[in-house]
């Protein structure tokens, strides 16, 4: 017999029970599609706490807190550093120690000012919305938040009015802006002020509800600033943080171990992402593990179904005995009916996972916004499922793989069947 005629064969005995074989392949479908959709909520959940993950923190970013001996980074350790190889740059930031109080004109404001080398941060891909680098050393480069900050005292005093525009609205490029500094100590506490041109406007942070209100200095001011605040305290302990900037994610795992083993306290977000991804790889076996007992209980209903096709063309079966049929042909026949019935379940059960997982990515966070709107949320970007292709194979092949199981023992049965009484069955 052709493999033609094998699917001949089995269409027509499928067609002779279509409720029966319907409900069978609807009973796949579900147990198949309950699987995709239940494993693809935990790749939906580690998809949105990782693209959350990435957009608040710099992926090529490696943390340097200190070294294990308490001794400061030193700049002799960084430059070290940019000699390693895949580093693009290593940046040090400091910030001022005492009062700080920033005037432009008539506007008054605050600002995270931070004292950084500009050239490293530029490499370590600094972003404009506007202006250029500095090219000098008391030009300075501001958050794209800053200038909301600036407001003349009408506006500080009416600033619970929403009908009163705050913050300076134009362009903060070429304006002049002075940082008065009043140091903590007693013995000194007289403040000193310094001018500076904006020559840069940072780009907005990734997320709406993140603020940047940074003030960026060339570092060439640290000495001026740590002399005149903590005379007593080296300049090279005032560095708060140094940060590494790989060439990129791949190159990120790399540095982080040869920085520990040189004996330095470090942070990258690959450390977090691999607790992360084990933590999910294991809730994705659970989801995968649960829904496959879906699987296995539509199974019966192939079994059944299988049981009884045997038992329906048991004469059938034997005259095909009679005119010389192979035993392993019938039992590719029934096994073939078996795995069909398989593969329309989970051909349907893909589309059908795939629409669910459309309707509940569309549908979950519009309803779970408009109930965070009215406290004043705003959209987080949630993804509640997401199918990746390696899911979907992973379900076909369990689902197939569990029907053709099912009409494994039906199948066996049918080779076993006696010619003599098959033929004596009254049709």
């Amino acid at each position: 017999m052709s493999f033609k005629d094998q699917l001949d064969f089995i269409r027509q005995h499928l067609k002779k029970n279509k409720l029966r074989v319907f409900m069978t392949v609807l009973a796949a479908t579900m147990g198949c599609a309950f699987l995709i959709v239940l494993a693809s909520v935990g790749f939906g959940l580690h998809k949105t706490l990782t693209d959350e993950m990435l957009d608040t923190q710099l992926i090529n970013e490696v943390q340097i807190y200190g070294k294990e001996d308490q001794s400061p980074v030193t700049a002799d350790d960084q430059q070290k550093m940019r000699e390693m190889e895949n580093v693009n740059a290593v940046v040090s930031r400091s910030y001022l120690e005492g009062v700080t109080s920033i005037t432009m004109d008539d506007r008054t404001g605050y600002g995270d000012v931070q004292l950084t080398n500009l050239e490293e941060e530029e490499k370590a891909n600094l972003a404009l919305s506007e202006g250029t680098m500095p090219t000098k050393p008391n030009e300075i480069v501001i958050g794209y938040h800053f200038a909301q900050n600036l407001l003349t005292e009408a506006e500080m005093n009416a600033q619970s009015d929403e009908e009163v525009s705050t913050g300076f609205t134009t362009s903060m490029i070429g304006k002049e802006i002075s940082i008065e500094l009043t140091p903590l100590n007693e013995e000194n506490n007289e403040p000193k002020t310094w001018d500076f041109v904006v020559t840069g406007v940072a780009k907005a942070p990734s997320k709406d509800w993140m603020t940047d209100q940074r003030v960026l200095i060339d570092e060439s001011y640290r000495t001026e600033f740590q002399l005149f605040t903590q005379p007593d305290v080296p300049v090279e302990e005032s560095y708060i943080s140094v940060y590494v900037y790989a060439d990129g994610l791949q190159s990120v795992k790399g540095i982080t171990e040869s920085l520990k083993a040189e004996g330095y306290h470090v942070y990258s977000v690959t450390e977090e992402m691999e607790t992360m991804d084990l933590f999910f790889t294991v809730l994705k076996a659970g989801l995968l593990f649960v829904g496959t007992i879906a699987v296995l209980i539509s199974s019966i209903g192939i079994f059944n179904t299988m049981t009884m096709a045997v038992t329906e063309r048991t004469r059938e079966i034997g005259v095909m005995k009679a005119i010389g049929a192979n035993p392993k042909l019938i039992q590719r026949l029934f096994l073939m009916e078996s795995i069909w019935i398989g593969v329309i379940g989970t051909a349907i059960a893909v589309a059908l996972s795939y629409a669910i997982s459309y309707l509940a990515n569309w549908l979950i966070p519009l309803i779970v916004m408009n109930i965070m709107e009215e406290d004043g949320m705003e959209d987080m970007g949630i993804t509640i499922s997401s199918i990746p292709w390696q899911l979907v194979v992973i379900a076909s092949v369990i689902s197939i793989g569990v029907a053709m199981v099912s009409g494994w023992r039906p199948a066996r049965k049918a080779t076993k069947i006696d010619v003599i009484q098959a033929l004596r069955q009254e049709l």
